[in-house]
């Protein structure tokens, strides 16, 4: 950049010679913004003047002659340059100095979670544990935010973990999804994108990316099949699952507990963790806390409670065979170990097990598939109570609060008509269908 250059070394150590004999300050132009500020101590500045958005500015470059007088004039053209693009050169090079700041704590922030074996900054890992730990746990339950980070930590960190967010593209997490599909748990596949996704779309709210590649994946995986949980749905095998649960020679927890599982539509841990102070007999009704009810955490806090109206037949086994011994704790079905737990989420099926059913044929789950296929089939009771009754999310609010109170009266009904069936089939009643659907 042409500029009238009026200095030289030879003026400039006389200017300081000059202002240190008068004792006074002296200024020295080069031309084009460039200034030397002479002090009577022998100091001199080097200074930049500028003018931007009609303010005046003014830009130390340094002082001579450790700043030469070469050196200055490219400092100060690089400033003019700044400038005519209508950038403040004073606001420039406090900018730079904060993303150098920033850059070297980032620089010394990964040597130390190095050095205590942590994910660096910035990498897919650290971002989706920070998600994890933020956003996740906060929506969801204890137990599946603890299923999602077991599944990322498995197979998604070891191969993209250390990849930096922003670098991280879709062939990458493909890759990476097409080991887990290679194991055959294409369901598994699908979650961990699904994750992954979610911790892109944070990511590009906190700034650290700026797209998400699961998403481009939409159609890049195998198509999970659809998994029926294994149940007997048919009268006469149900009548003979009634009578193994009535024979069955285990504990007499184990046994109540399959009773009530095919009585109550509930789901295996509502069945294992119920408690007393969830039972009244004055109205025969099991109230469940929402907080104890399948849902993510908003769900749990701001729906009402699950009623489950008690047929006589689970109000005898509560009141006959299980107050007797377990009325004085907390749980209904408490662990043989320990009174303050309840008995283990595996009881039932092992149960199962030794009753001859084998893992797919039958499952503690399988009691409400049981319950909602015959019920509706064999007895004709309307899909929205059974729904009702099995606490089957509705697509809005307003039609999850109208199922728990509208069809509180036909749910006792129904409760009630299921247990008399149930004694039918178990006794070896024949089977009519009273209501069999087309």
């Amino acid at each position: 950049m042409a500029t009238s250059n009026l200095l030289n070394d030879k003026a400039i150590r006389a200017a300081i010679k000059a202002a240190g004999a008068a004792g006074k300050p002296r200024k020295l132009s080069d031309g084009a913004g460039l200034v030397l500020d002479v002090r009577p101590t022998g100091s001199a500045w080097w200074r930049f003047r500028y003018w931007i958005d009609s303010r005046e500015g003014m830009l130390s470059l340094g002082t001579y002659p450790d700043v030469s007088l070469s050196d200055a004039r490219v400092r100060r053209d690089e400033a003019r340059q700044l400038v005519a693009a209508g950038a403040d050169p004073s606001a420039h090079r406090k900018e730079s100095r904060q993303a150098a700041k920033q850059a070297e704590q980032a620089r010394l922030a990964a040597e130390k979670a190095a050095a205590r074996g942590e994910a660096l900054p910035g990498t897919f890992e650290a971002v989706a544990r920070e998600w994890a730990a933020s956003v996740h746990s906060a929506k969801v339950t204890d137990g599946h935010a603890a299923r999602t980070l077991r599944r990322l930590e498995k197979d998604a960190f070891p191969f993209i973990g250390a990849i930096p967010l922003a670098d991280v593209d879709a062939p990458a997490v493909l890759a990476m999804l097409r080991r887990v599909e290679g194991r055959g748990v294409i369901e598994t596949a699908h979650r961990i994108k699904n994750a992954c996704g979610q911790v892109f779309r944070y990511g590009i709210a906190a700034g650290l990316c700026d797209r998400n590649p699961a998403a481009d994946l939409r159609d890049a995986l195998k198509t999970a099949p659809v998994r029926h949980l294994p149940a007997i749905i048919e009268p006469k095998q149900a009548g003979e699952l009634l009578r193994a649960m009535m024979a069955y020679p285990g504990h007499p927890f184990t046994r109540a507990a399959l009773q009530l599982s095919a009585l109550l539509f509930l789901r295996p841990g509502n069945i294992r963790a119920m408690r007393w102070a969830w039972v009244d007999f004055d109205t025969a009704t099991l109230t469940i806390p929402s907080e104890a009810m399948k849902g993510t955490k908003m769900e749990k806090a701001n729906r009402p409670p699950h009623v489950v109206p008690l047929a006589p037949q689970a109000l005898a086994i509560l009141r006959d065979e299980l107050l007797p011994l377990s009325g004085g704790g907390m749980y209904v079905f408490p662990s043989l170990r320990s009174k303050d737990r309840p008995m283990s989420d595996g009881t039932i099926n092992k149960a199962l097990r030794s009753m001859g059913y084998a893992k797919d044929e039958m499952v503690g789950h399988g009691f409400r598939a049981m319950a909602r296929t015959i019920a509706a089939e064999w007895l004709g009771i309307a899909p929205e109570v059974l729904e009702a009754q099995l606490a089957h999310a509705v697509p809005e609010a307003h039609g999850r609060a109208y199922n728990r109170t509208k069809y509180l009266a036909q749910r006792r009904e129904t409760m009630t008509k299921w247990a008399d069936y149930l004694d039918r089939l178990r006794v070896g009643a024949d089977v009519i269908p009273l209501h069999r659907t087309a």
